[in-house]
């Protein structure tokens, strides 16, 4: 399997923008953004798949984040603006896909059981 690998994490103040990139094979279909805050559960910010190229966004994103994907450089991205404290965890990108979610929407599939190849992460941290 290949592994993900993320980066642009950093320090931003609220408002400000950040763009994650991830690092995937040429023959993922189906990429997700997921974070996670201290204390609380893993969750699905943005994923998109192939067969289905406008991304699903979690509610608390929509409008300011946003996800796409380079095939020529195997990279997918999450331009994320105007964030604000709640939006601080560590955000990891997710490839191989379940085949049990395969025939879904990308909203049903973007969840942590979904995907099997999990990156190591990386911090994003906006103070309040």
């Amino acid at each position: 399997q290949f592994q993900p690998v993320e980066s642009g994490g950093g320090l931003v103040q609220p408002g400000g923008s950040l763009r994650l990139s991830c690092a995937a094979s040429e023959f993922t279909t189906c990429i997700g953004w997921f974070r996670q805050a201290p204390g609380k559960e893993r969750e699905g910010v943005s994923c998109m798949c192939r067969s289905d190229p406008n991304p699903y966004y979690t509610d608390s994103v929509k409008g300011r984040f946003a996800m796409s994907r380079d095939n020529a450089k195997n990279t997918v991205y999450l331009q994320m603006n105007s964030l604000k404290s709640e939006d601080t965890g560590v955000y990891y990108c997710a490839t191989d896909l379940s085949t049990k979610y395969r025939f879904t929407t990308n909203q049903a599939l973007c969840i942590p059981g979904a995907f099997g190849s999990w990156g190591p992460g990386t911090q994003v941290t906006v103070p309040s």
